[in-house]
């Protein structure tokens, strides 16, 4: 069991980071439980590799019995996690100061875009307005062009949903000493700005331009940190930035080592990576692989999310896993004693609601007369 066991999340029913979070919570022993809203709309995708391994409940939140029940439900909690606008769980009449009063212990975890507070606190946005206004979206793309969306990975993922298991386990934490709750709130906008953190201190050191795109040592501007194109199509990695890598790199593309002495010249990078890319050509991405895999050039294939799986470092890692027919990330981190695990796939919409209830005291005859009432819903 996972070094989460014994601990009970309420997910309220949401998007993106926030059962991103729940599923990590899930993935590590933890008993989430998703609140989905009775006849909502089902998700975007209908695998949803975040719902695995939690459990599913279904309240009418607009019936005061639903509420009600829920209000009940996380009196038993340890966590709560809210991934609406600000404002929205106090309208319901489940804010914190009504959740802590019920549940002093109570880990109330938010999650928004850009916070709970300030101007743009009420505003709607997506993962590429949040890292647009840290700096994150326009480092990312090739000079004189447009910047790129790094998919969202940057504010939903990165700066979101690992930004608030950070602050729940931290929480829980401190929980444990003081035997009070508090509440966390996680900004993307917050996170994405973390994220930036090393490139706050390379610019303050004068060795990043941060009004230039591809003009910088991570940005691909350099020749020996970038992706070329192959005989095949198919793109190589390279990541050579250490004196001892980049001396690799020289060997085993066979280059003058002459010319390309000069590696921190950014003056001489386009002719240098020019070189490079017409060496890269010369053979597919299997034959560079032969060559550079599992050296110290720093080196990698660039495969296609259905091709990673298949990779021989995947899979005897066990990197990726099958569940509910396809494949998805394995738990993670790894834990040498209280390892994660996938308990189940994703559950139908309110497929647990009798069980949730009853092992948080409902009784049989309750739980029958909340579904008639139409409070809650499900088997």
């Amino acid at each position: 069991m996972g070094p989460l066991n014994g601990f009970t999340v309420i997910e309220l029913a949401g998007i993106g980071p926030a059962p991103m979070g729940g599923m990590i919570l899930a993935d590590m022993g933890a008993e989430v439980i998703r609140v989905e809203r009775a006849g909502a709309a089902a998700p975007m995708a209908s695998k949803d590799v975040s719902m695995r391994g939690k459990k599913s409940v279904a309240l009418n939140l607009k019936s005061a019995d639903g509420l009600e029940t829920l209000k009940r439900m996380i009196e038993k909690a340890d966590v709560l996690i809210d991934p609406y606008r600000p404002g929205v769980c106090e309208k319901l009449g489940i804010g914190p100061d009504e959740c802590l009063a019920r549940n002093p212990k109570l880990v109330f975890a938010r999650m928004t875009g850009w916070g709970q507070d300030g101007p743009m606190a009420h505003a709607a946005g997506h993962d590429i307005n949040y890292i647009s206004l840290t700096g994150a979206l326009f480092s990312v793309g090739r000079r004189n062009e447009r910047p790129v969306p790094p998919l969202n990975l940057v504010g939903d993922m990165g700066g979101g949903g690992m930004l608030l298991v950070n602050g729940v386990l931290a929480a829980l934490l401190e929980t444990s000493r003081s035997g009070k709750g508090q509440v966390v709130d996680a900004a993307m906008v917050d996170g994405a700005a973390q994220l930036m953190w090393m490139f706050h201190g390379m610019h303050a050191s004068r060795f990043w331009d941060p009004s230039r795109r591809e003009a910088n040592l991570l940005d691909g501007a350099t020749h020996f940190y970038d992706t070329y194109e192959c005989a095949d199509g198919q793109y190589v990695s390279v990541g050579s930035i250490e004196p001892q890598f980049y001396a690799l790199l020289i060997k085993h593309t066979g280059v003058d080592p002459e010319l390309f002495k000069d590696q921190m010249n950014p003056a001489k990078w386009p002719e240098l990576k020019a070189i490079l890319s017409d060496v890269f050509r010369t053979k597919t991405r299997d034959e560079w692989c032969a060559i550079m895999e599992g050296t110290d050039v720093c080196f990698a294939p660039v495969l296609t999310f259905e091709e990673a799986p298949k990779h021989p470092a995947n899979v005897a890692r066990g990197t990726y896993v099958e569940v509910d027919g396809y494949m998805q990330p394995a738990p993670a981190p790894r834990f040498s004693r209280t390892s994660s695990e996938i308990r189940h796939g994703q559950r139908p919409q309110g497929a647990d609601t009798d069980e949730v209830l009853g092992a948080m005291g409902f009784s049989a005859e309750e739980v029958s007369s909340l579904k008639a009432s139409g409070a809650v819903s499900g088997g």
